[in-house]
């Protein structure tokens, strides 16, 4: 994502998200924002009236429309599409960096969480509305993979939480360990939720297969 290819803006909602990425919303002062994105400090103000809390809130939403696309993206290129499949897909972005760089940043959405969701409500609303960004397209793809409507959110749920917990013990340890563990120990869980031969378009085509087992 080249900031060539973005206004001033944008490199500074994109920026901002990296940076709360590494050292959470401390790290993402207006000064930091605007020379990490290259951008003149005097539109900052302009851009964003509402100063740190509005630019915090917009990376947040970035962060959550950025993470639903990429789900797609994951279901595409499944050589062999699951469930399963789908969550090792998405742990592995994080295990690929860990390896490339000796380190691994975090998710720019739990780390604002931590940082100011007791603190500021429209920060907590903002996480809270990029996590639903989140789960709705995963839901939808555990759906087309024949998970039965009724257990796609939840299950959804289930994976992006076993997700952020275990980048937080991956950058901990600075090791793939918590990432490659949760994949191996639910994969059996996503995998056996779906139902062989359903017709997702079917709500009760499940019944048809007999019952449902986790």
């Amino acid at each position: 994502m080249p900031g060539t290819e973005r206004g001033p803006r944008e490199r500074m909602v994109f920026s901002a998200a990296q940076l709360i990425r590494r050292g959470g919303v401390a790290a993402a002062g207006m000064r930091e924002v605007a020379a990490h994105a290259d951008a003149p400090r005097g539109s900052l103000q302009h851009y964003f009236p509402g100063g740190k809390e509005q630019l915090v809130n917009e990376a947040l939403a970035w962060a959550g429309r950025y993470a639903a696309k990429r789900v797609d993206r994951f279901l595409a290129e499944l050589a062999t599409p699951s469930p399963g499949a789908l969550f090792a897909a998405m742990a592995r972005q994080w295990t690929d960096e860990l390896e490339r760089t000796g380190s691994l940043a975090g998710c720019p959405v739990a780390a604002a969480t931590a940082d100011r969701a007791d603190a500021s409500d429209s920060t907590r609303e903002a996480a809270a509305a990029a996590f639903a960004a989140w789960t709705a397209p995963v839901a939808r793809a555990l759906t087309a993979l024949g998970v039965p409507r009724e257990r796609a959110e939840p299950l959804a749920t289930v994976m992006i939480s076993a997700l952020e917990g275990a980048i937080v013990i991956a950058r901990a340890e600075r090791d793939p360990r918590a990432l490659t563990t949760v994949v191996r120990e639910l994969t059996p869980l996503l995998d056996g939720a779906a139902v062989p031969d359903r017709d997702p378009a079917r709500p009760d085509s499940a019944t048809e297969t007999g019952p449902l087992t986790a």
